[in-house]
């Protein structure tokens, strides 16, 4: 069994694992289109990888439900691993999960495996060390969209006997909040019309969400930064409670790409991100 350890977590996949009285004691990691990782569902795409911080001695370390972007038509979980190995090192259980993608489902299908991550993550991530009680959702691009979904409209986590409010928080990368990028041609596919404006995270905001970081590159050129900003305003009408952070010369994929490089240099993205989960 060939065991996944770097700095001071393990990446935990039930499949092929040695379970102890313990809990799960190893792992083997699997990427790209291997069948690895747990399931939380039975589809192909309804699995998730764990990273959680070592040694697990603890019961209540924080957790992260993280969902990687791809414009909701592509992406793996092992996308998401850059992110979660930092976020784990910090001390933060981290969930990278997969989900359905055009074409194979379309909104708001997409957004039902998210809110089943999310389920599964409360019913068993106290066996990876973390708390239940404490579990955020985060996403960069496309799965900051899915994140804020989850966050701002009830009726996902709902169908699986969760309130949105009951989140420790919301973190969005570089998100579409307040648009639906229209430069791609599969969009109107992915979003169809009579839907769309319940596609908007923007347009659900009732002040009853969780707290909020939003952090976007102000070079960002494929989803406009200004999606942020509106958000933000959304949200402080509302008089949720947001945080709005905007890094200089940073564009769409630098905001995630910076934590991979967080062990060799300072990522104020990380800090940031590190800062508003120990707030909450």
């Amino acid at each position: 069994m060939r065991v996944m350890a770097r700095r001071r977590f393990i990446s935990l996949s039930l499949a092929a694992c040695a379970v102890g009285a313990a809990g799960v004691i190893a792992s083997r990691a699997r990427e790209h289109d291997e069948p690895g990782g747990i399931a939380y569902g039975k589809g192909p795409r309804q699995r998730l990888d764990i990273y959680a911080p070592e040694p697990r001695t603890r019961t209540n370390y924080p957790v992260v439900v993280y969902f990687y972007g791809g414009a909701w038509q592509s992406g793996h979980r092992s996308d998401s691993r850059g992110v979660a190995q930092a976020l784990a090192a910090r001390g933060i259980v981290t969930i990278a999960a997969d989900y359905r993608i055009y074409p194979e489902t379309v909104f708001p299908g997409f957004l039902d495996d998210p809110a089943a991550a999310v389920r599964w993550t409360r019913d068993h991530v106290r066996e990876f060390g973390g708390d239940p009680g404490r579990i955020f959702v985060m996403g960069h691009s496309s799965g900051a969209h899915m994140a804020a979904m989850l966050a701002t409209d009830p009726r996902y986590l709902a169908a699986q006997g969760i309130s949105n409010t009951s989140l420790a928080g919301m973190i969005g990368l570089a998100g579409p909040y307040a648009a639906i990028p229209t430069s791609d041609p599969y969009m109107d596919q992915i979003f169809p019309a009579p839907l769309r404006q319940r596609a908007l995270p923007i347009a659900l905001v009732t002040g009853n969400e969780p707290p909020m970081l939003l952090a976007a590159g102000t070079a960002d050129t494929d989803v406009d930064p200004h999606n942020s900003d509106r958000f933000a305003d959304a949200l402080r009408a509302h008089h949720d409670a947001v945080e709005l952070k905007k890094y200089p010369g940073y564009d769409h994929d630098t905001i995630f790409k910076s934590f991979s490089a967080a062990p060799n240099t300072d990522s104020p993205v990380l800090a940031d991100v590190t800062a508003f989960i120990d707030a909450h």
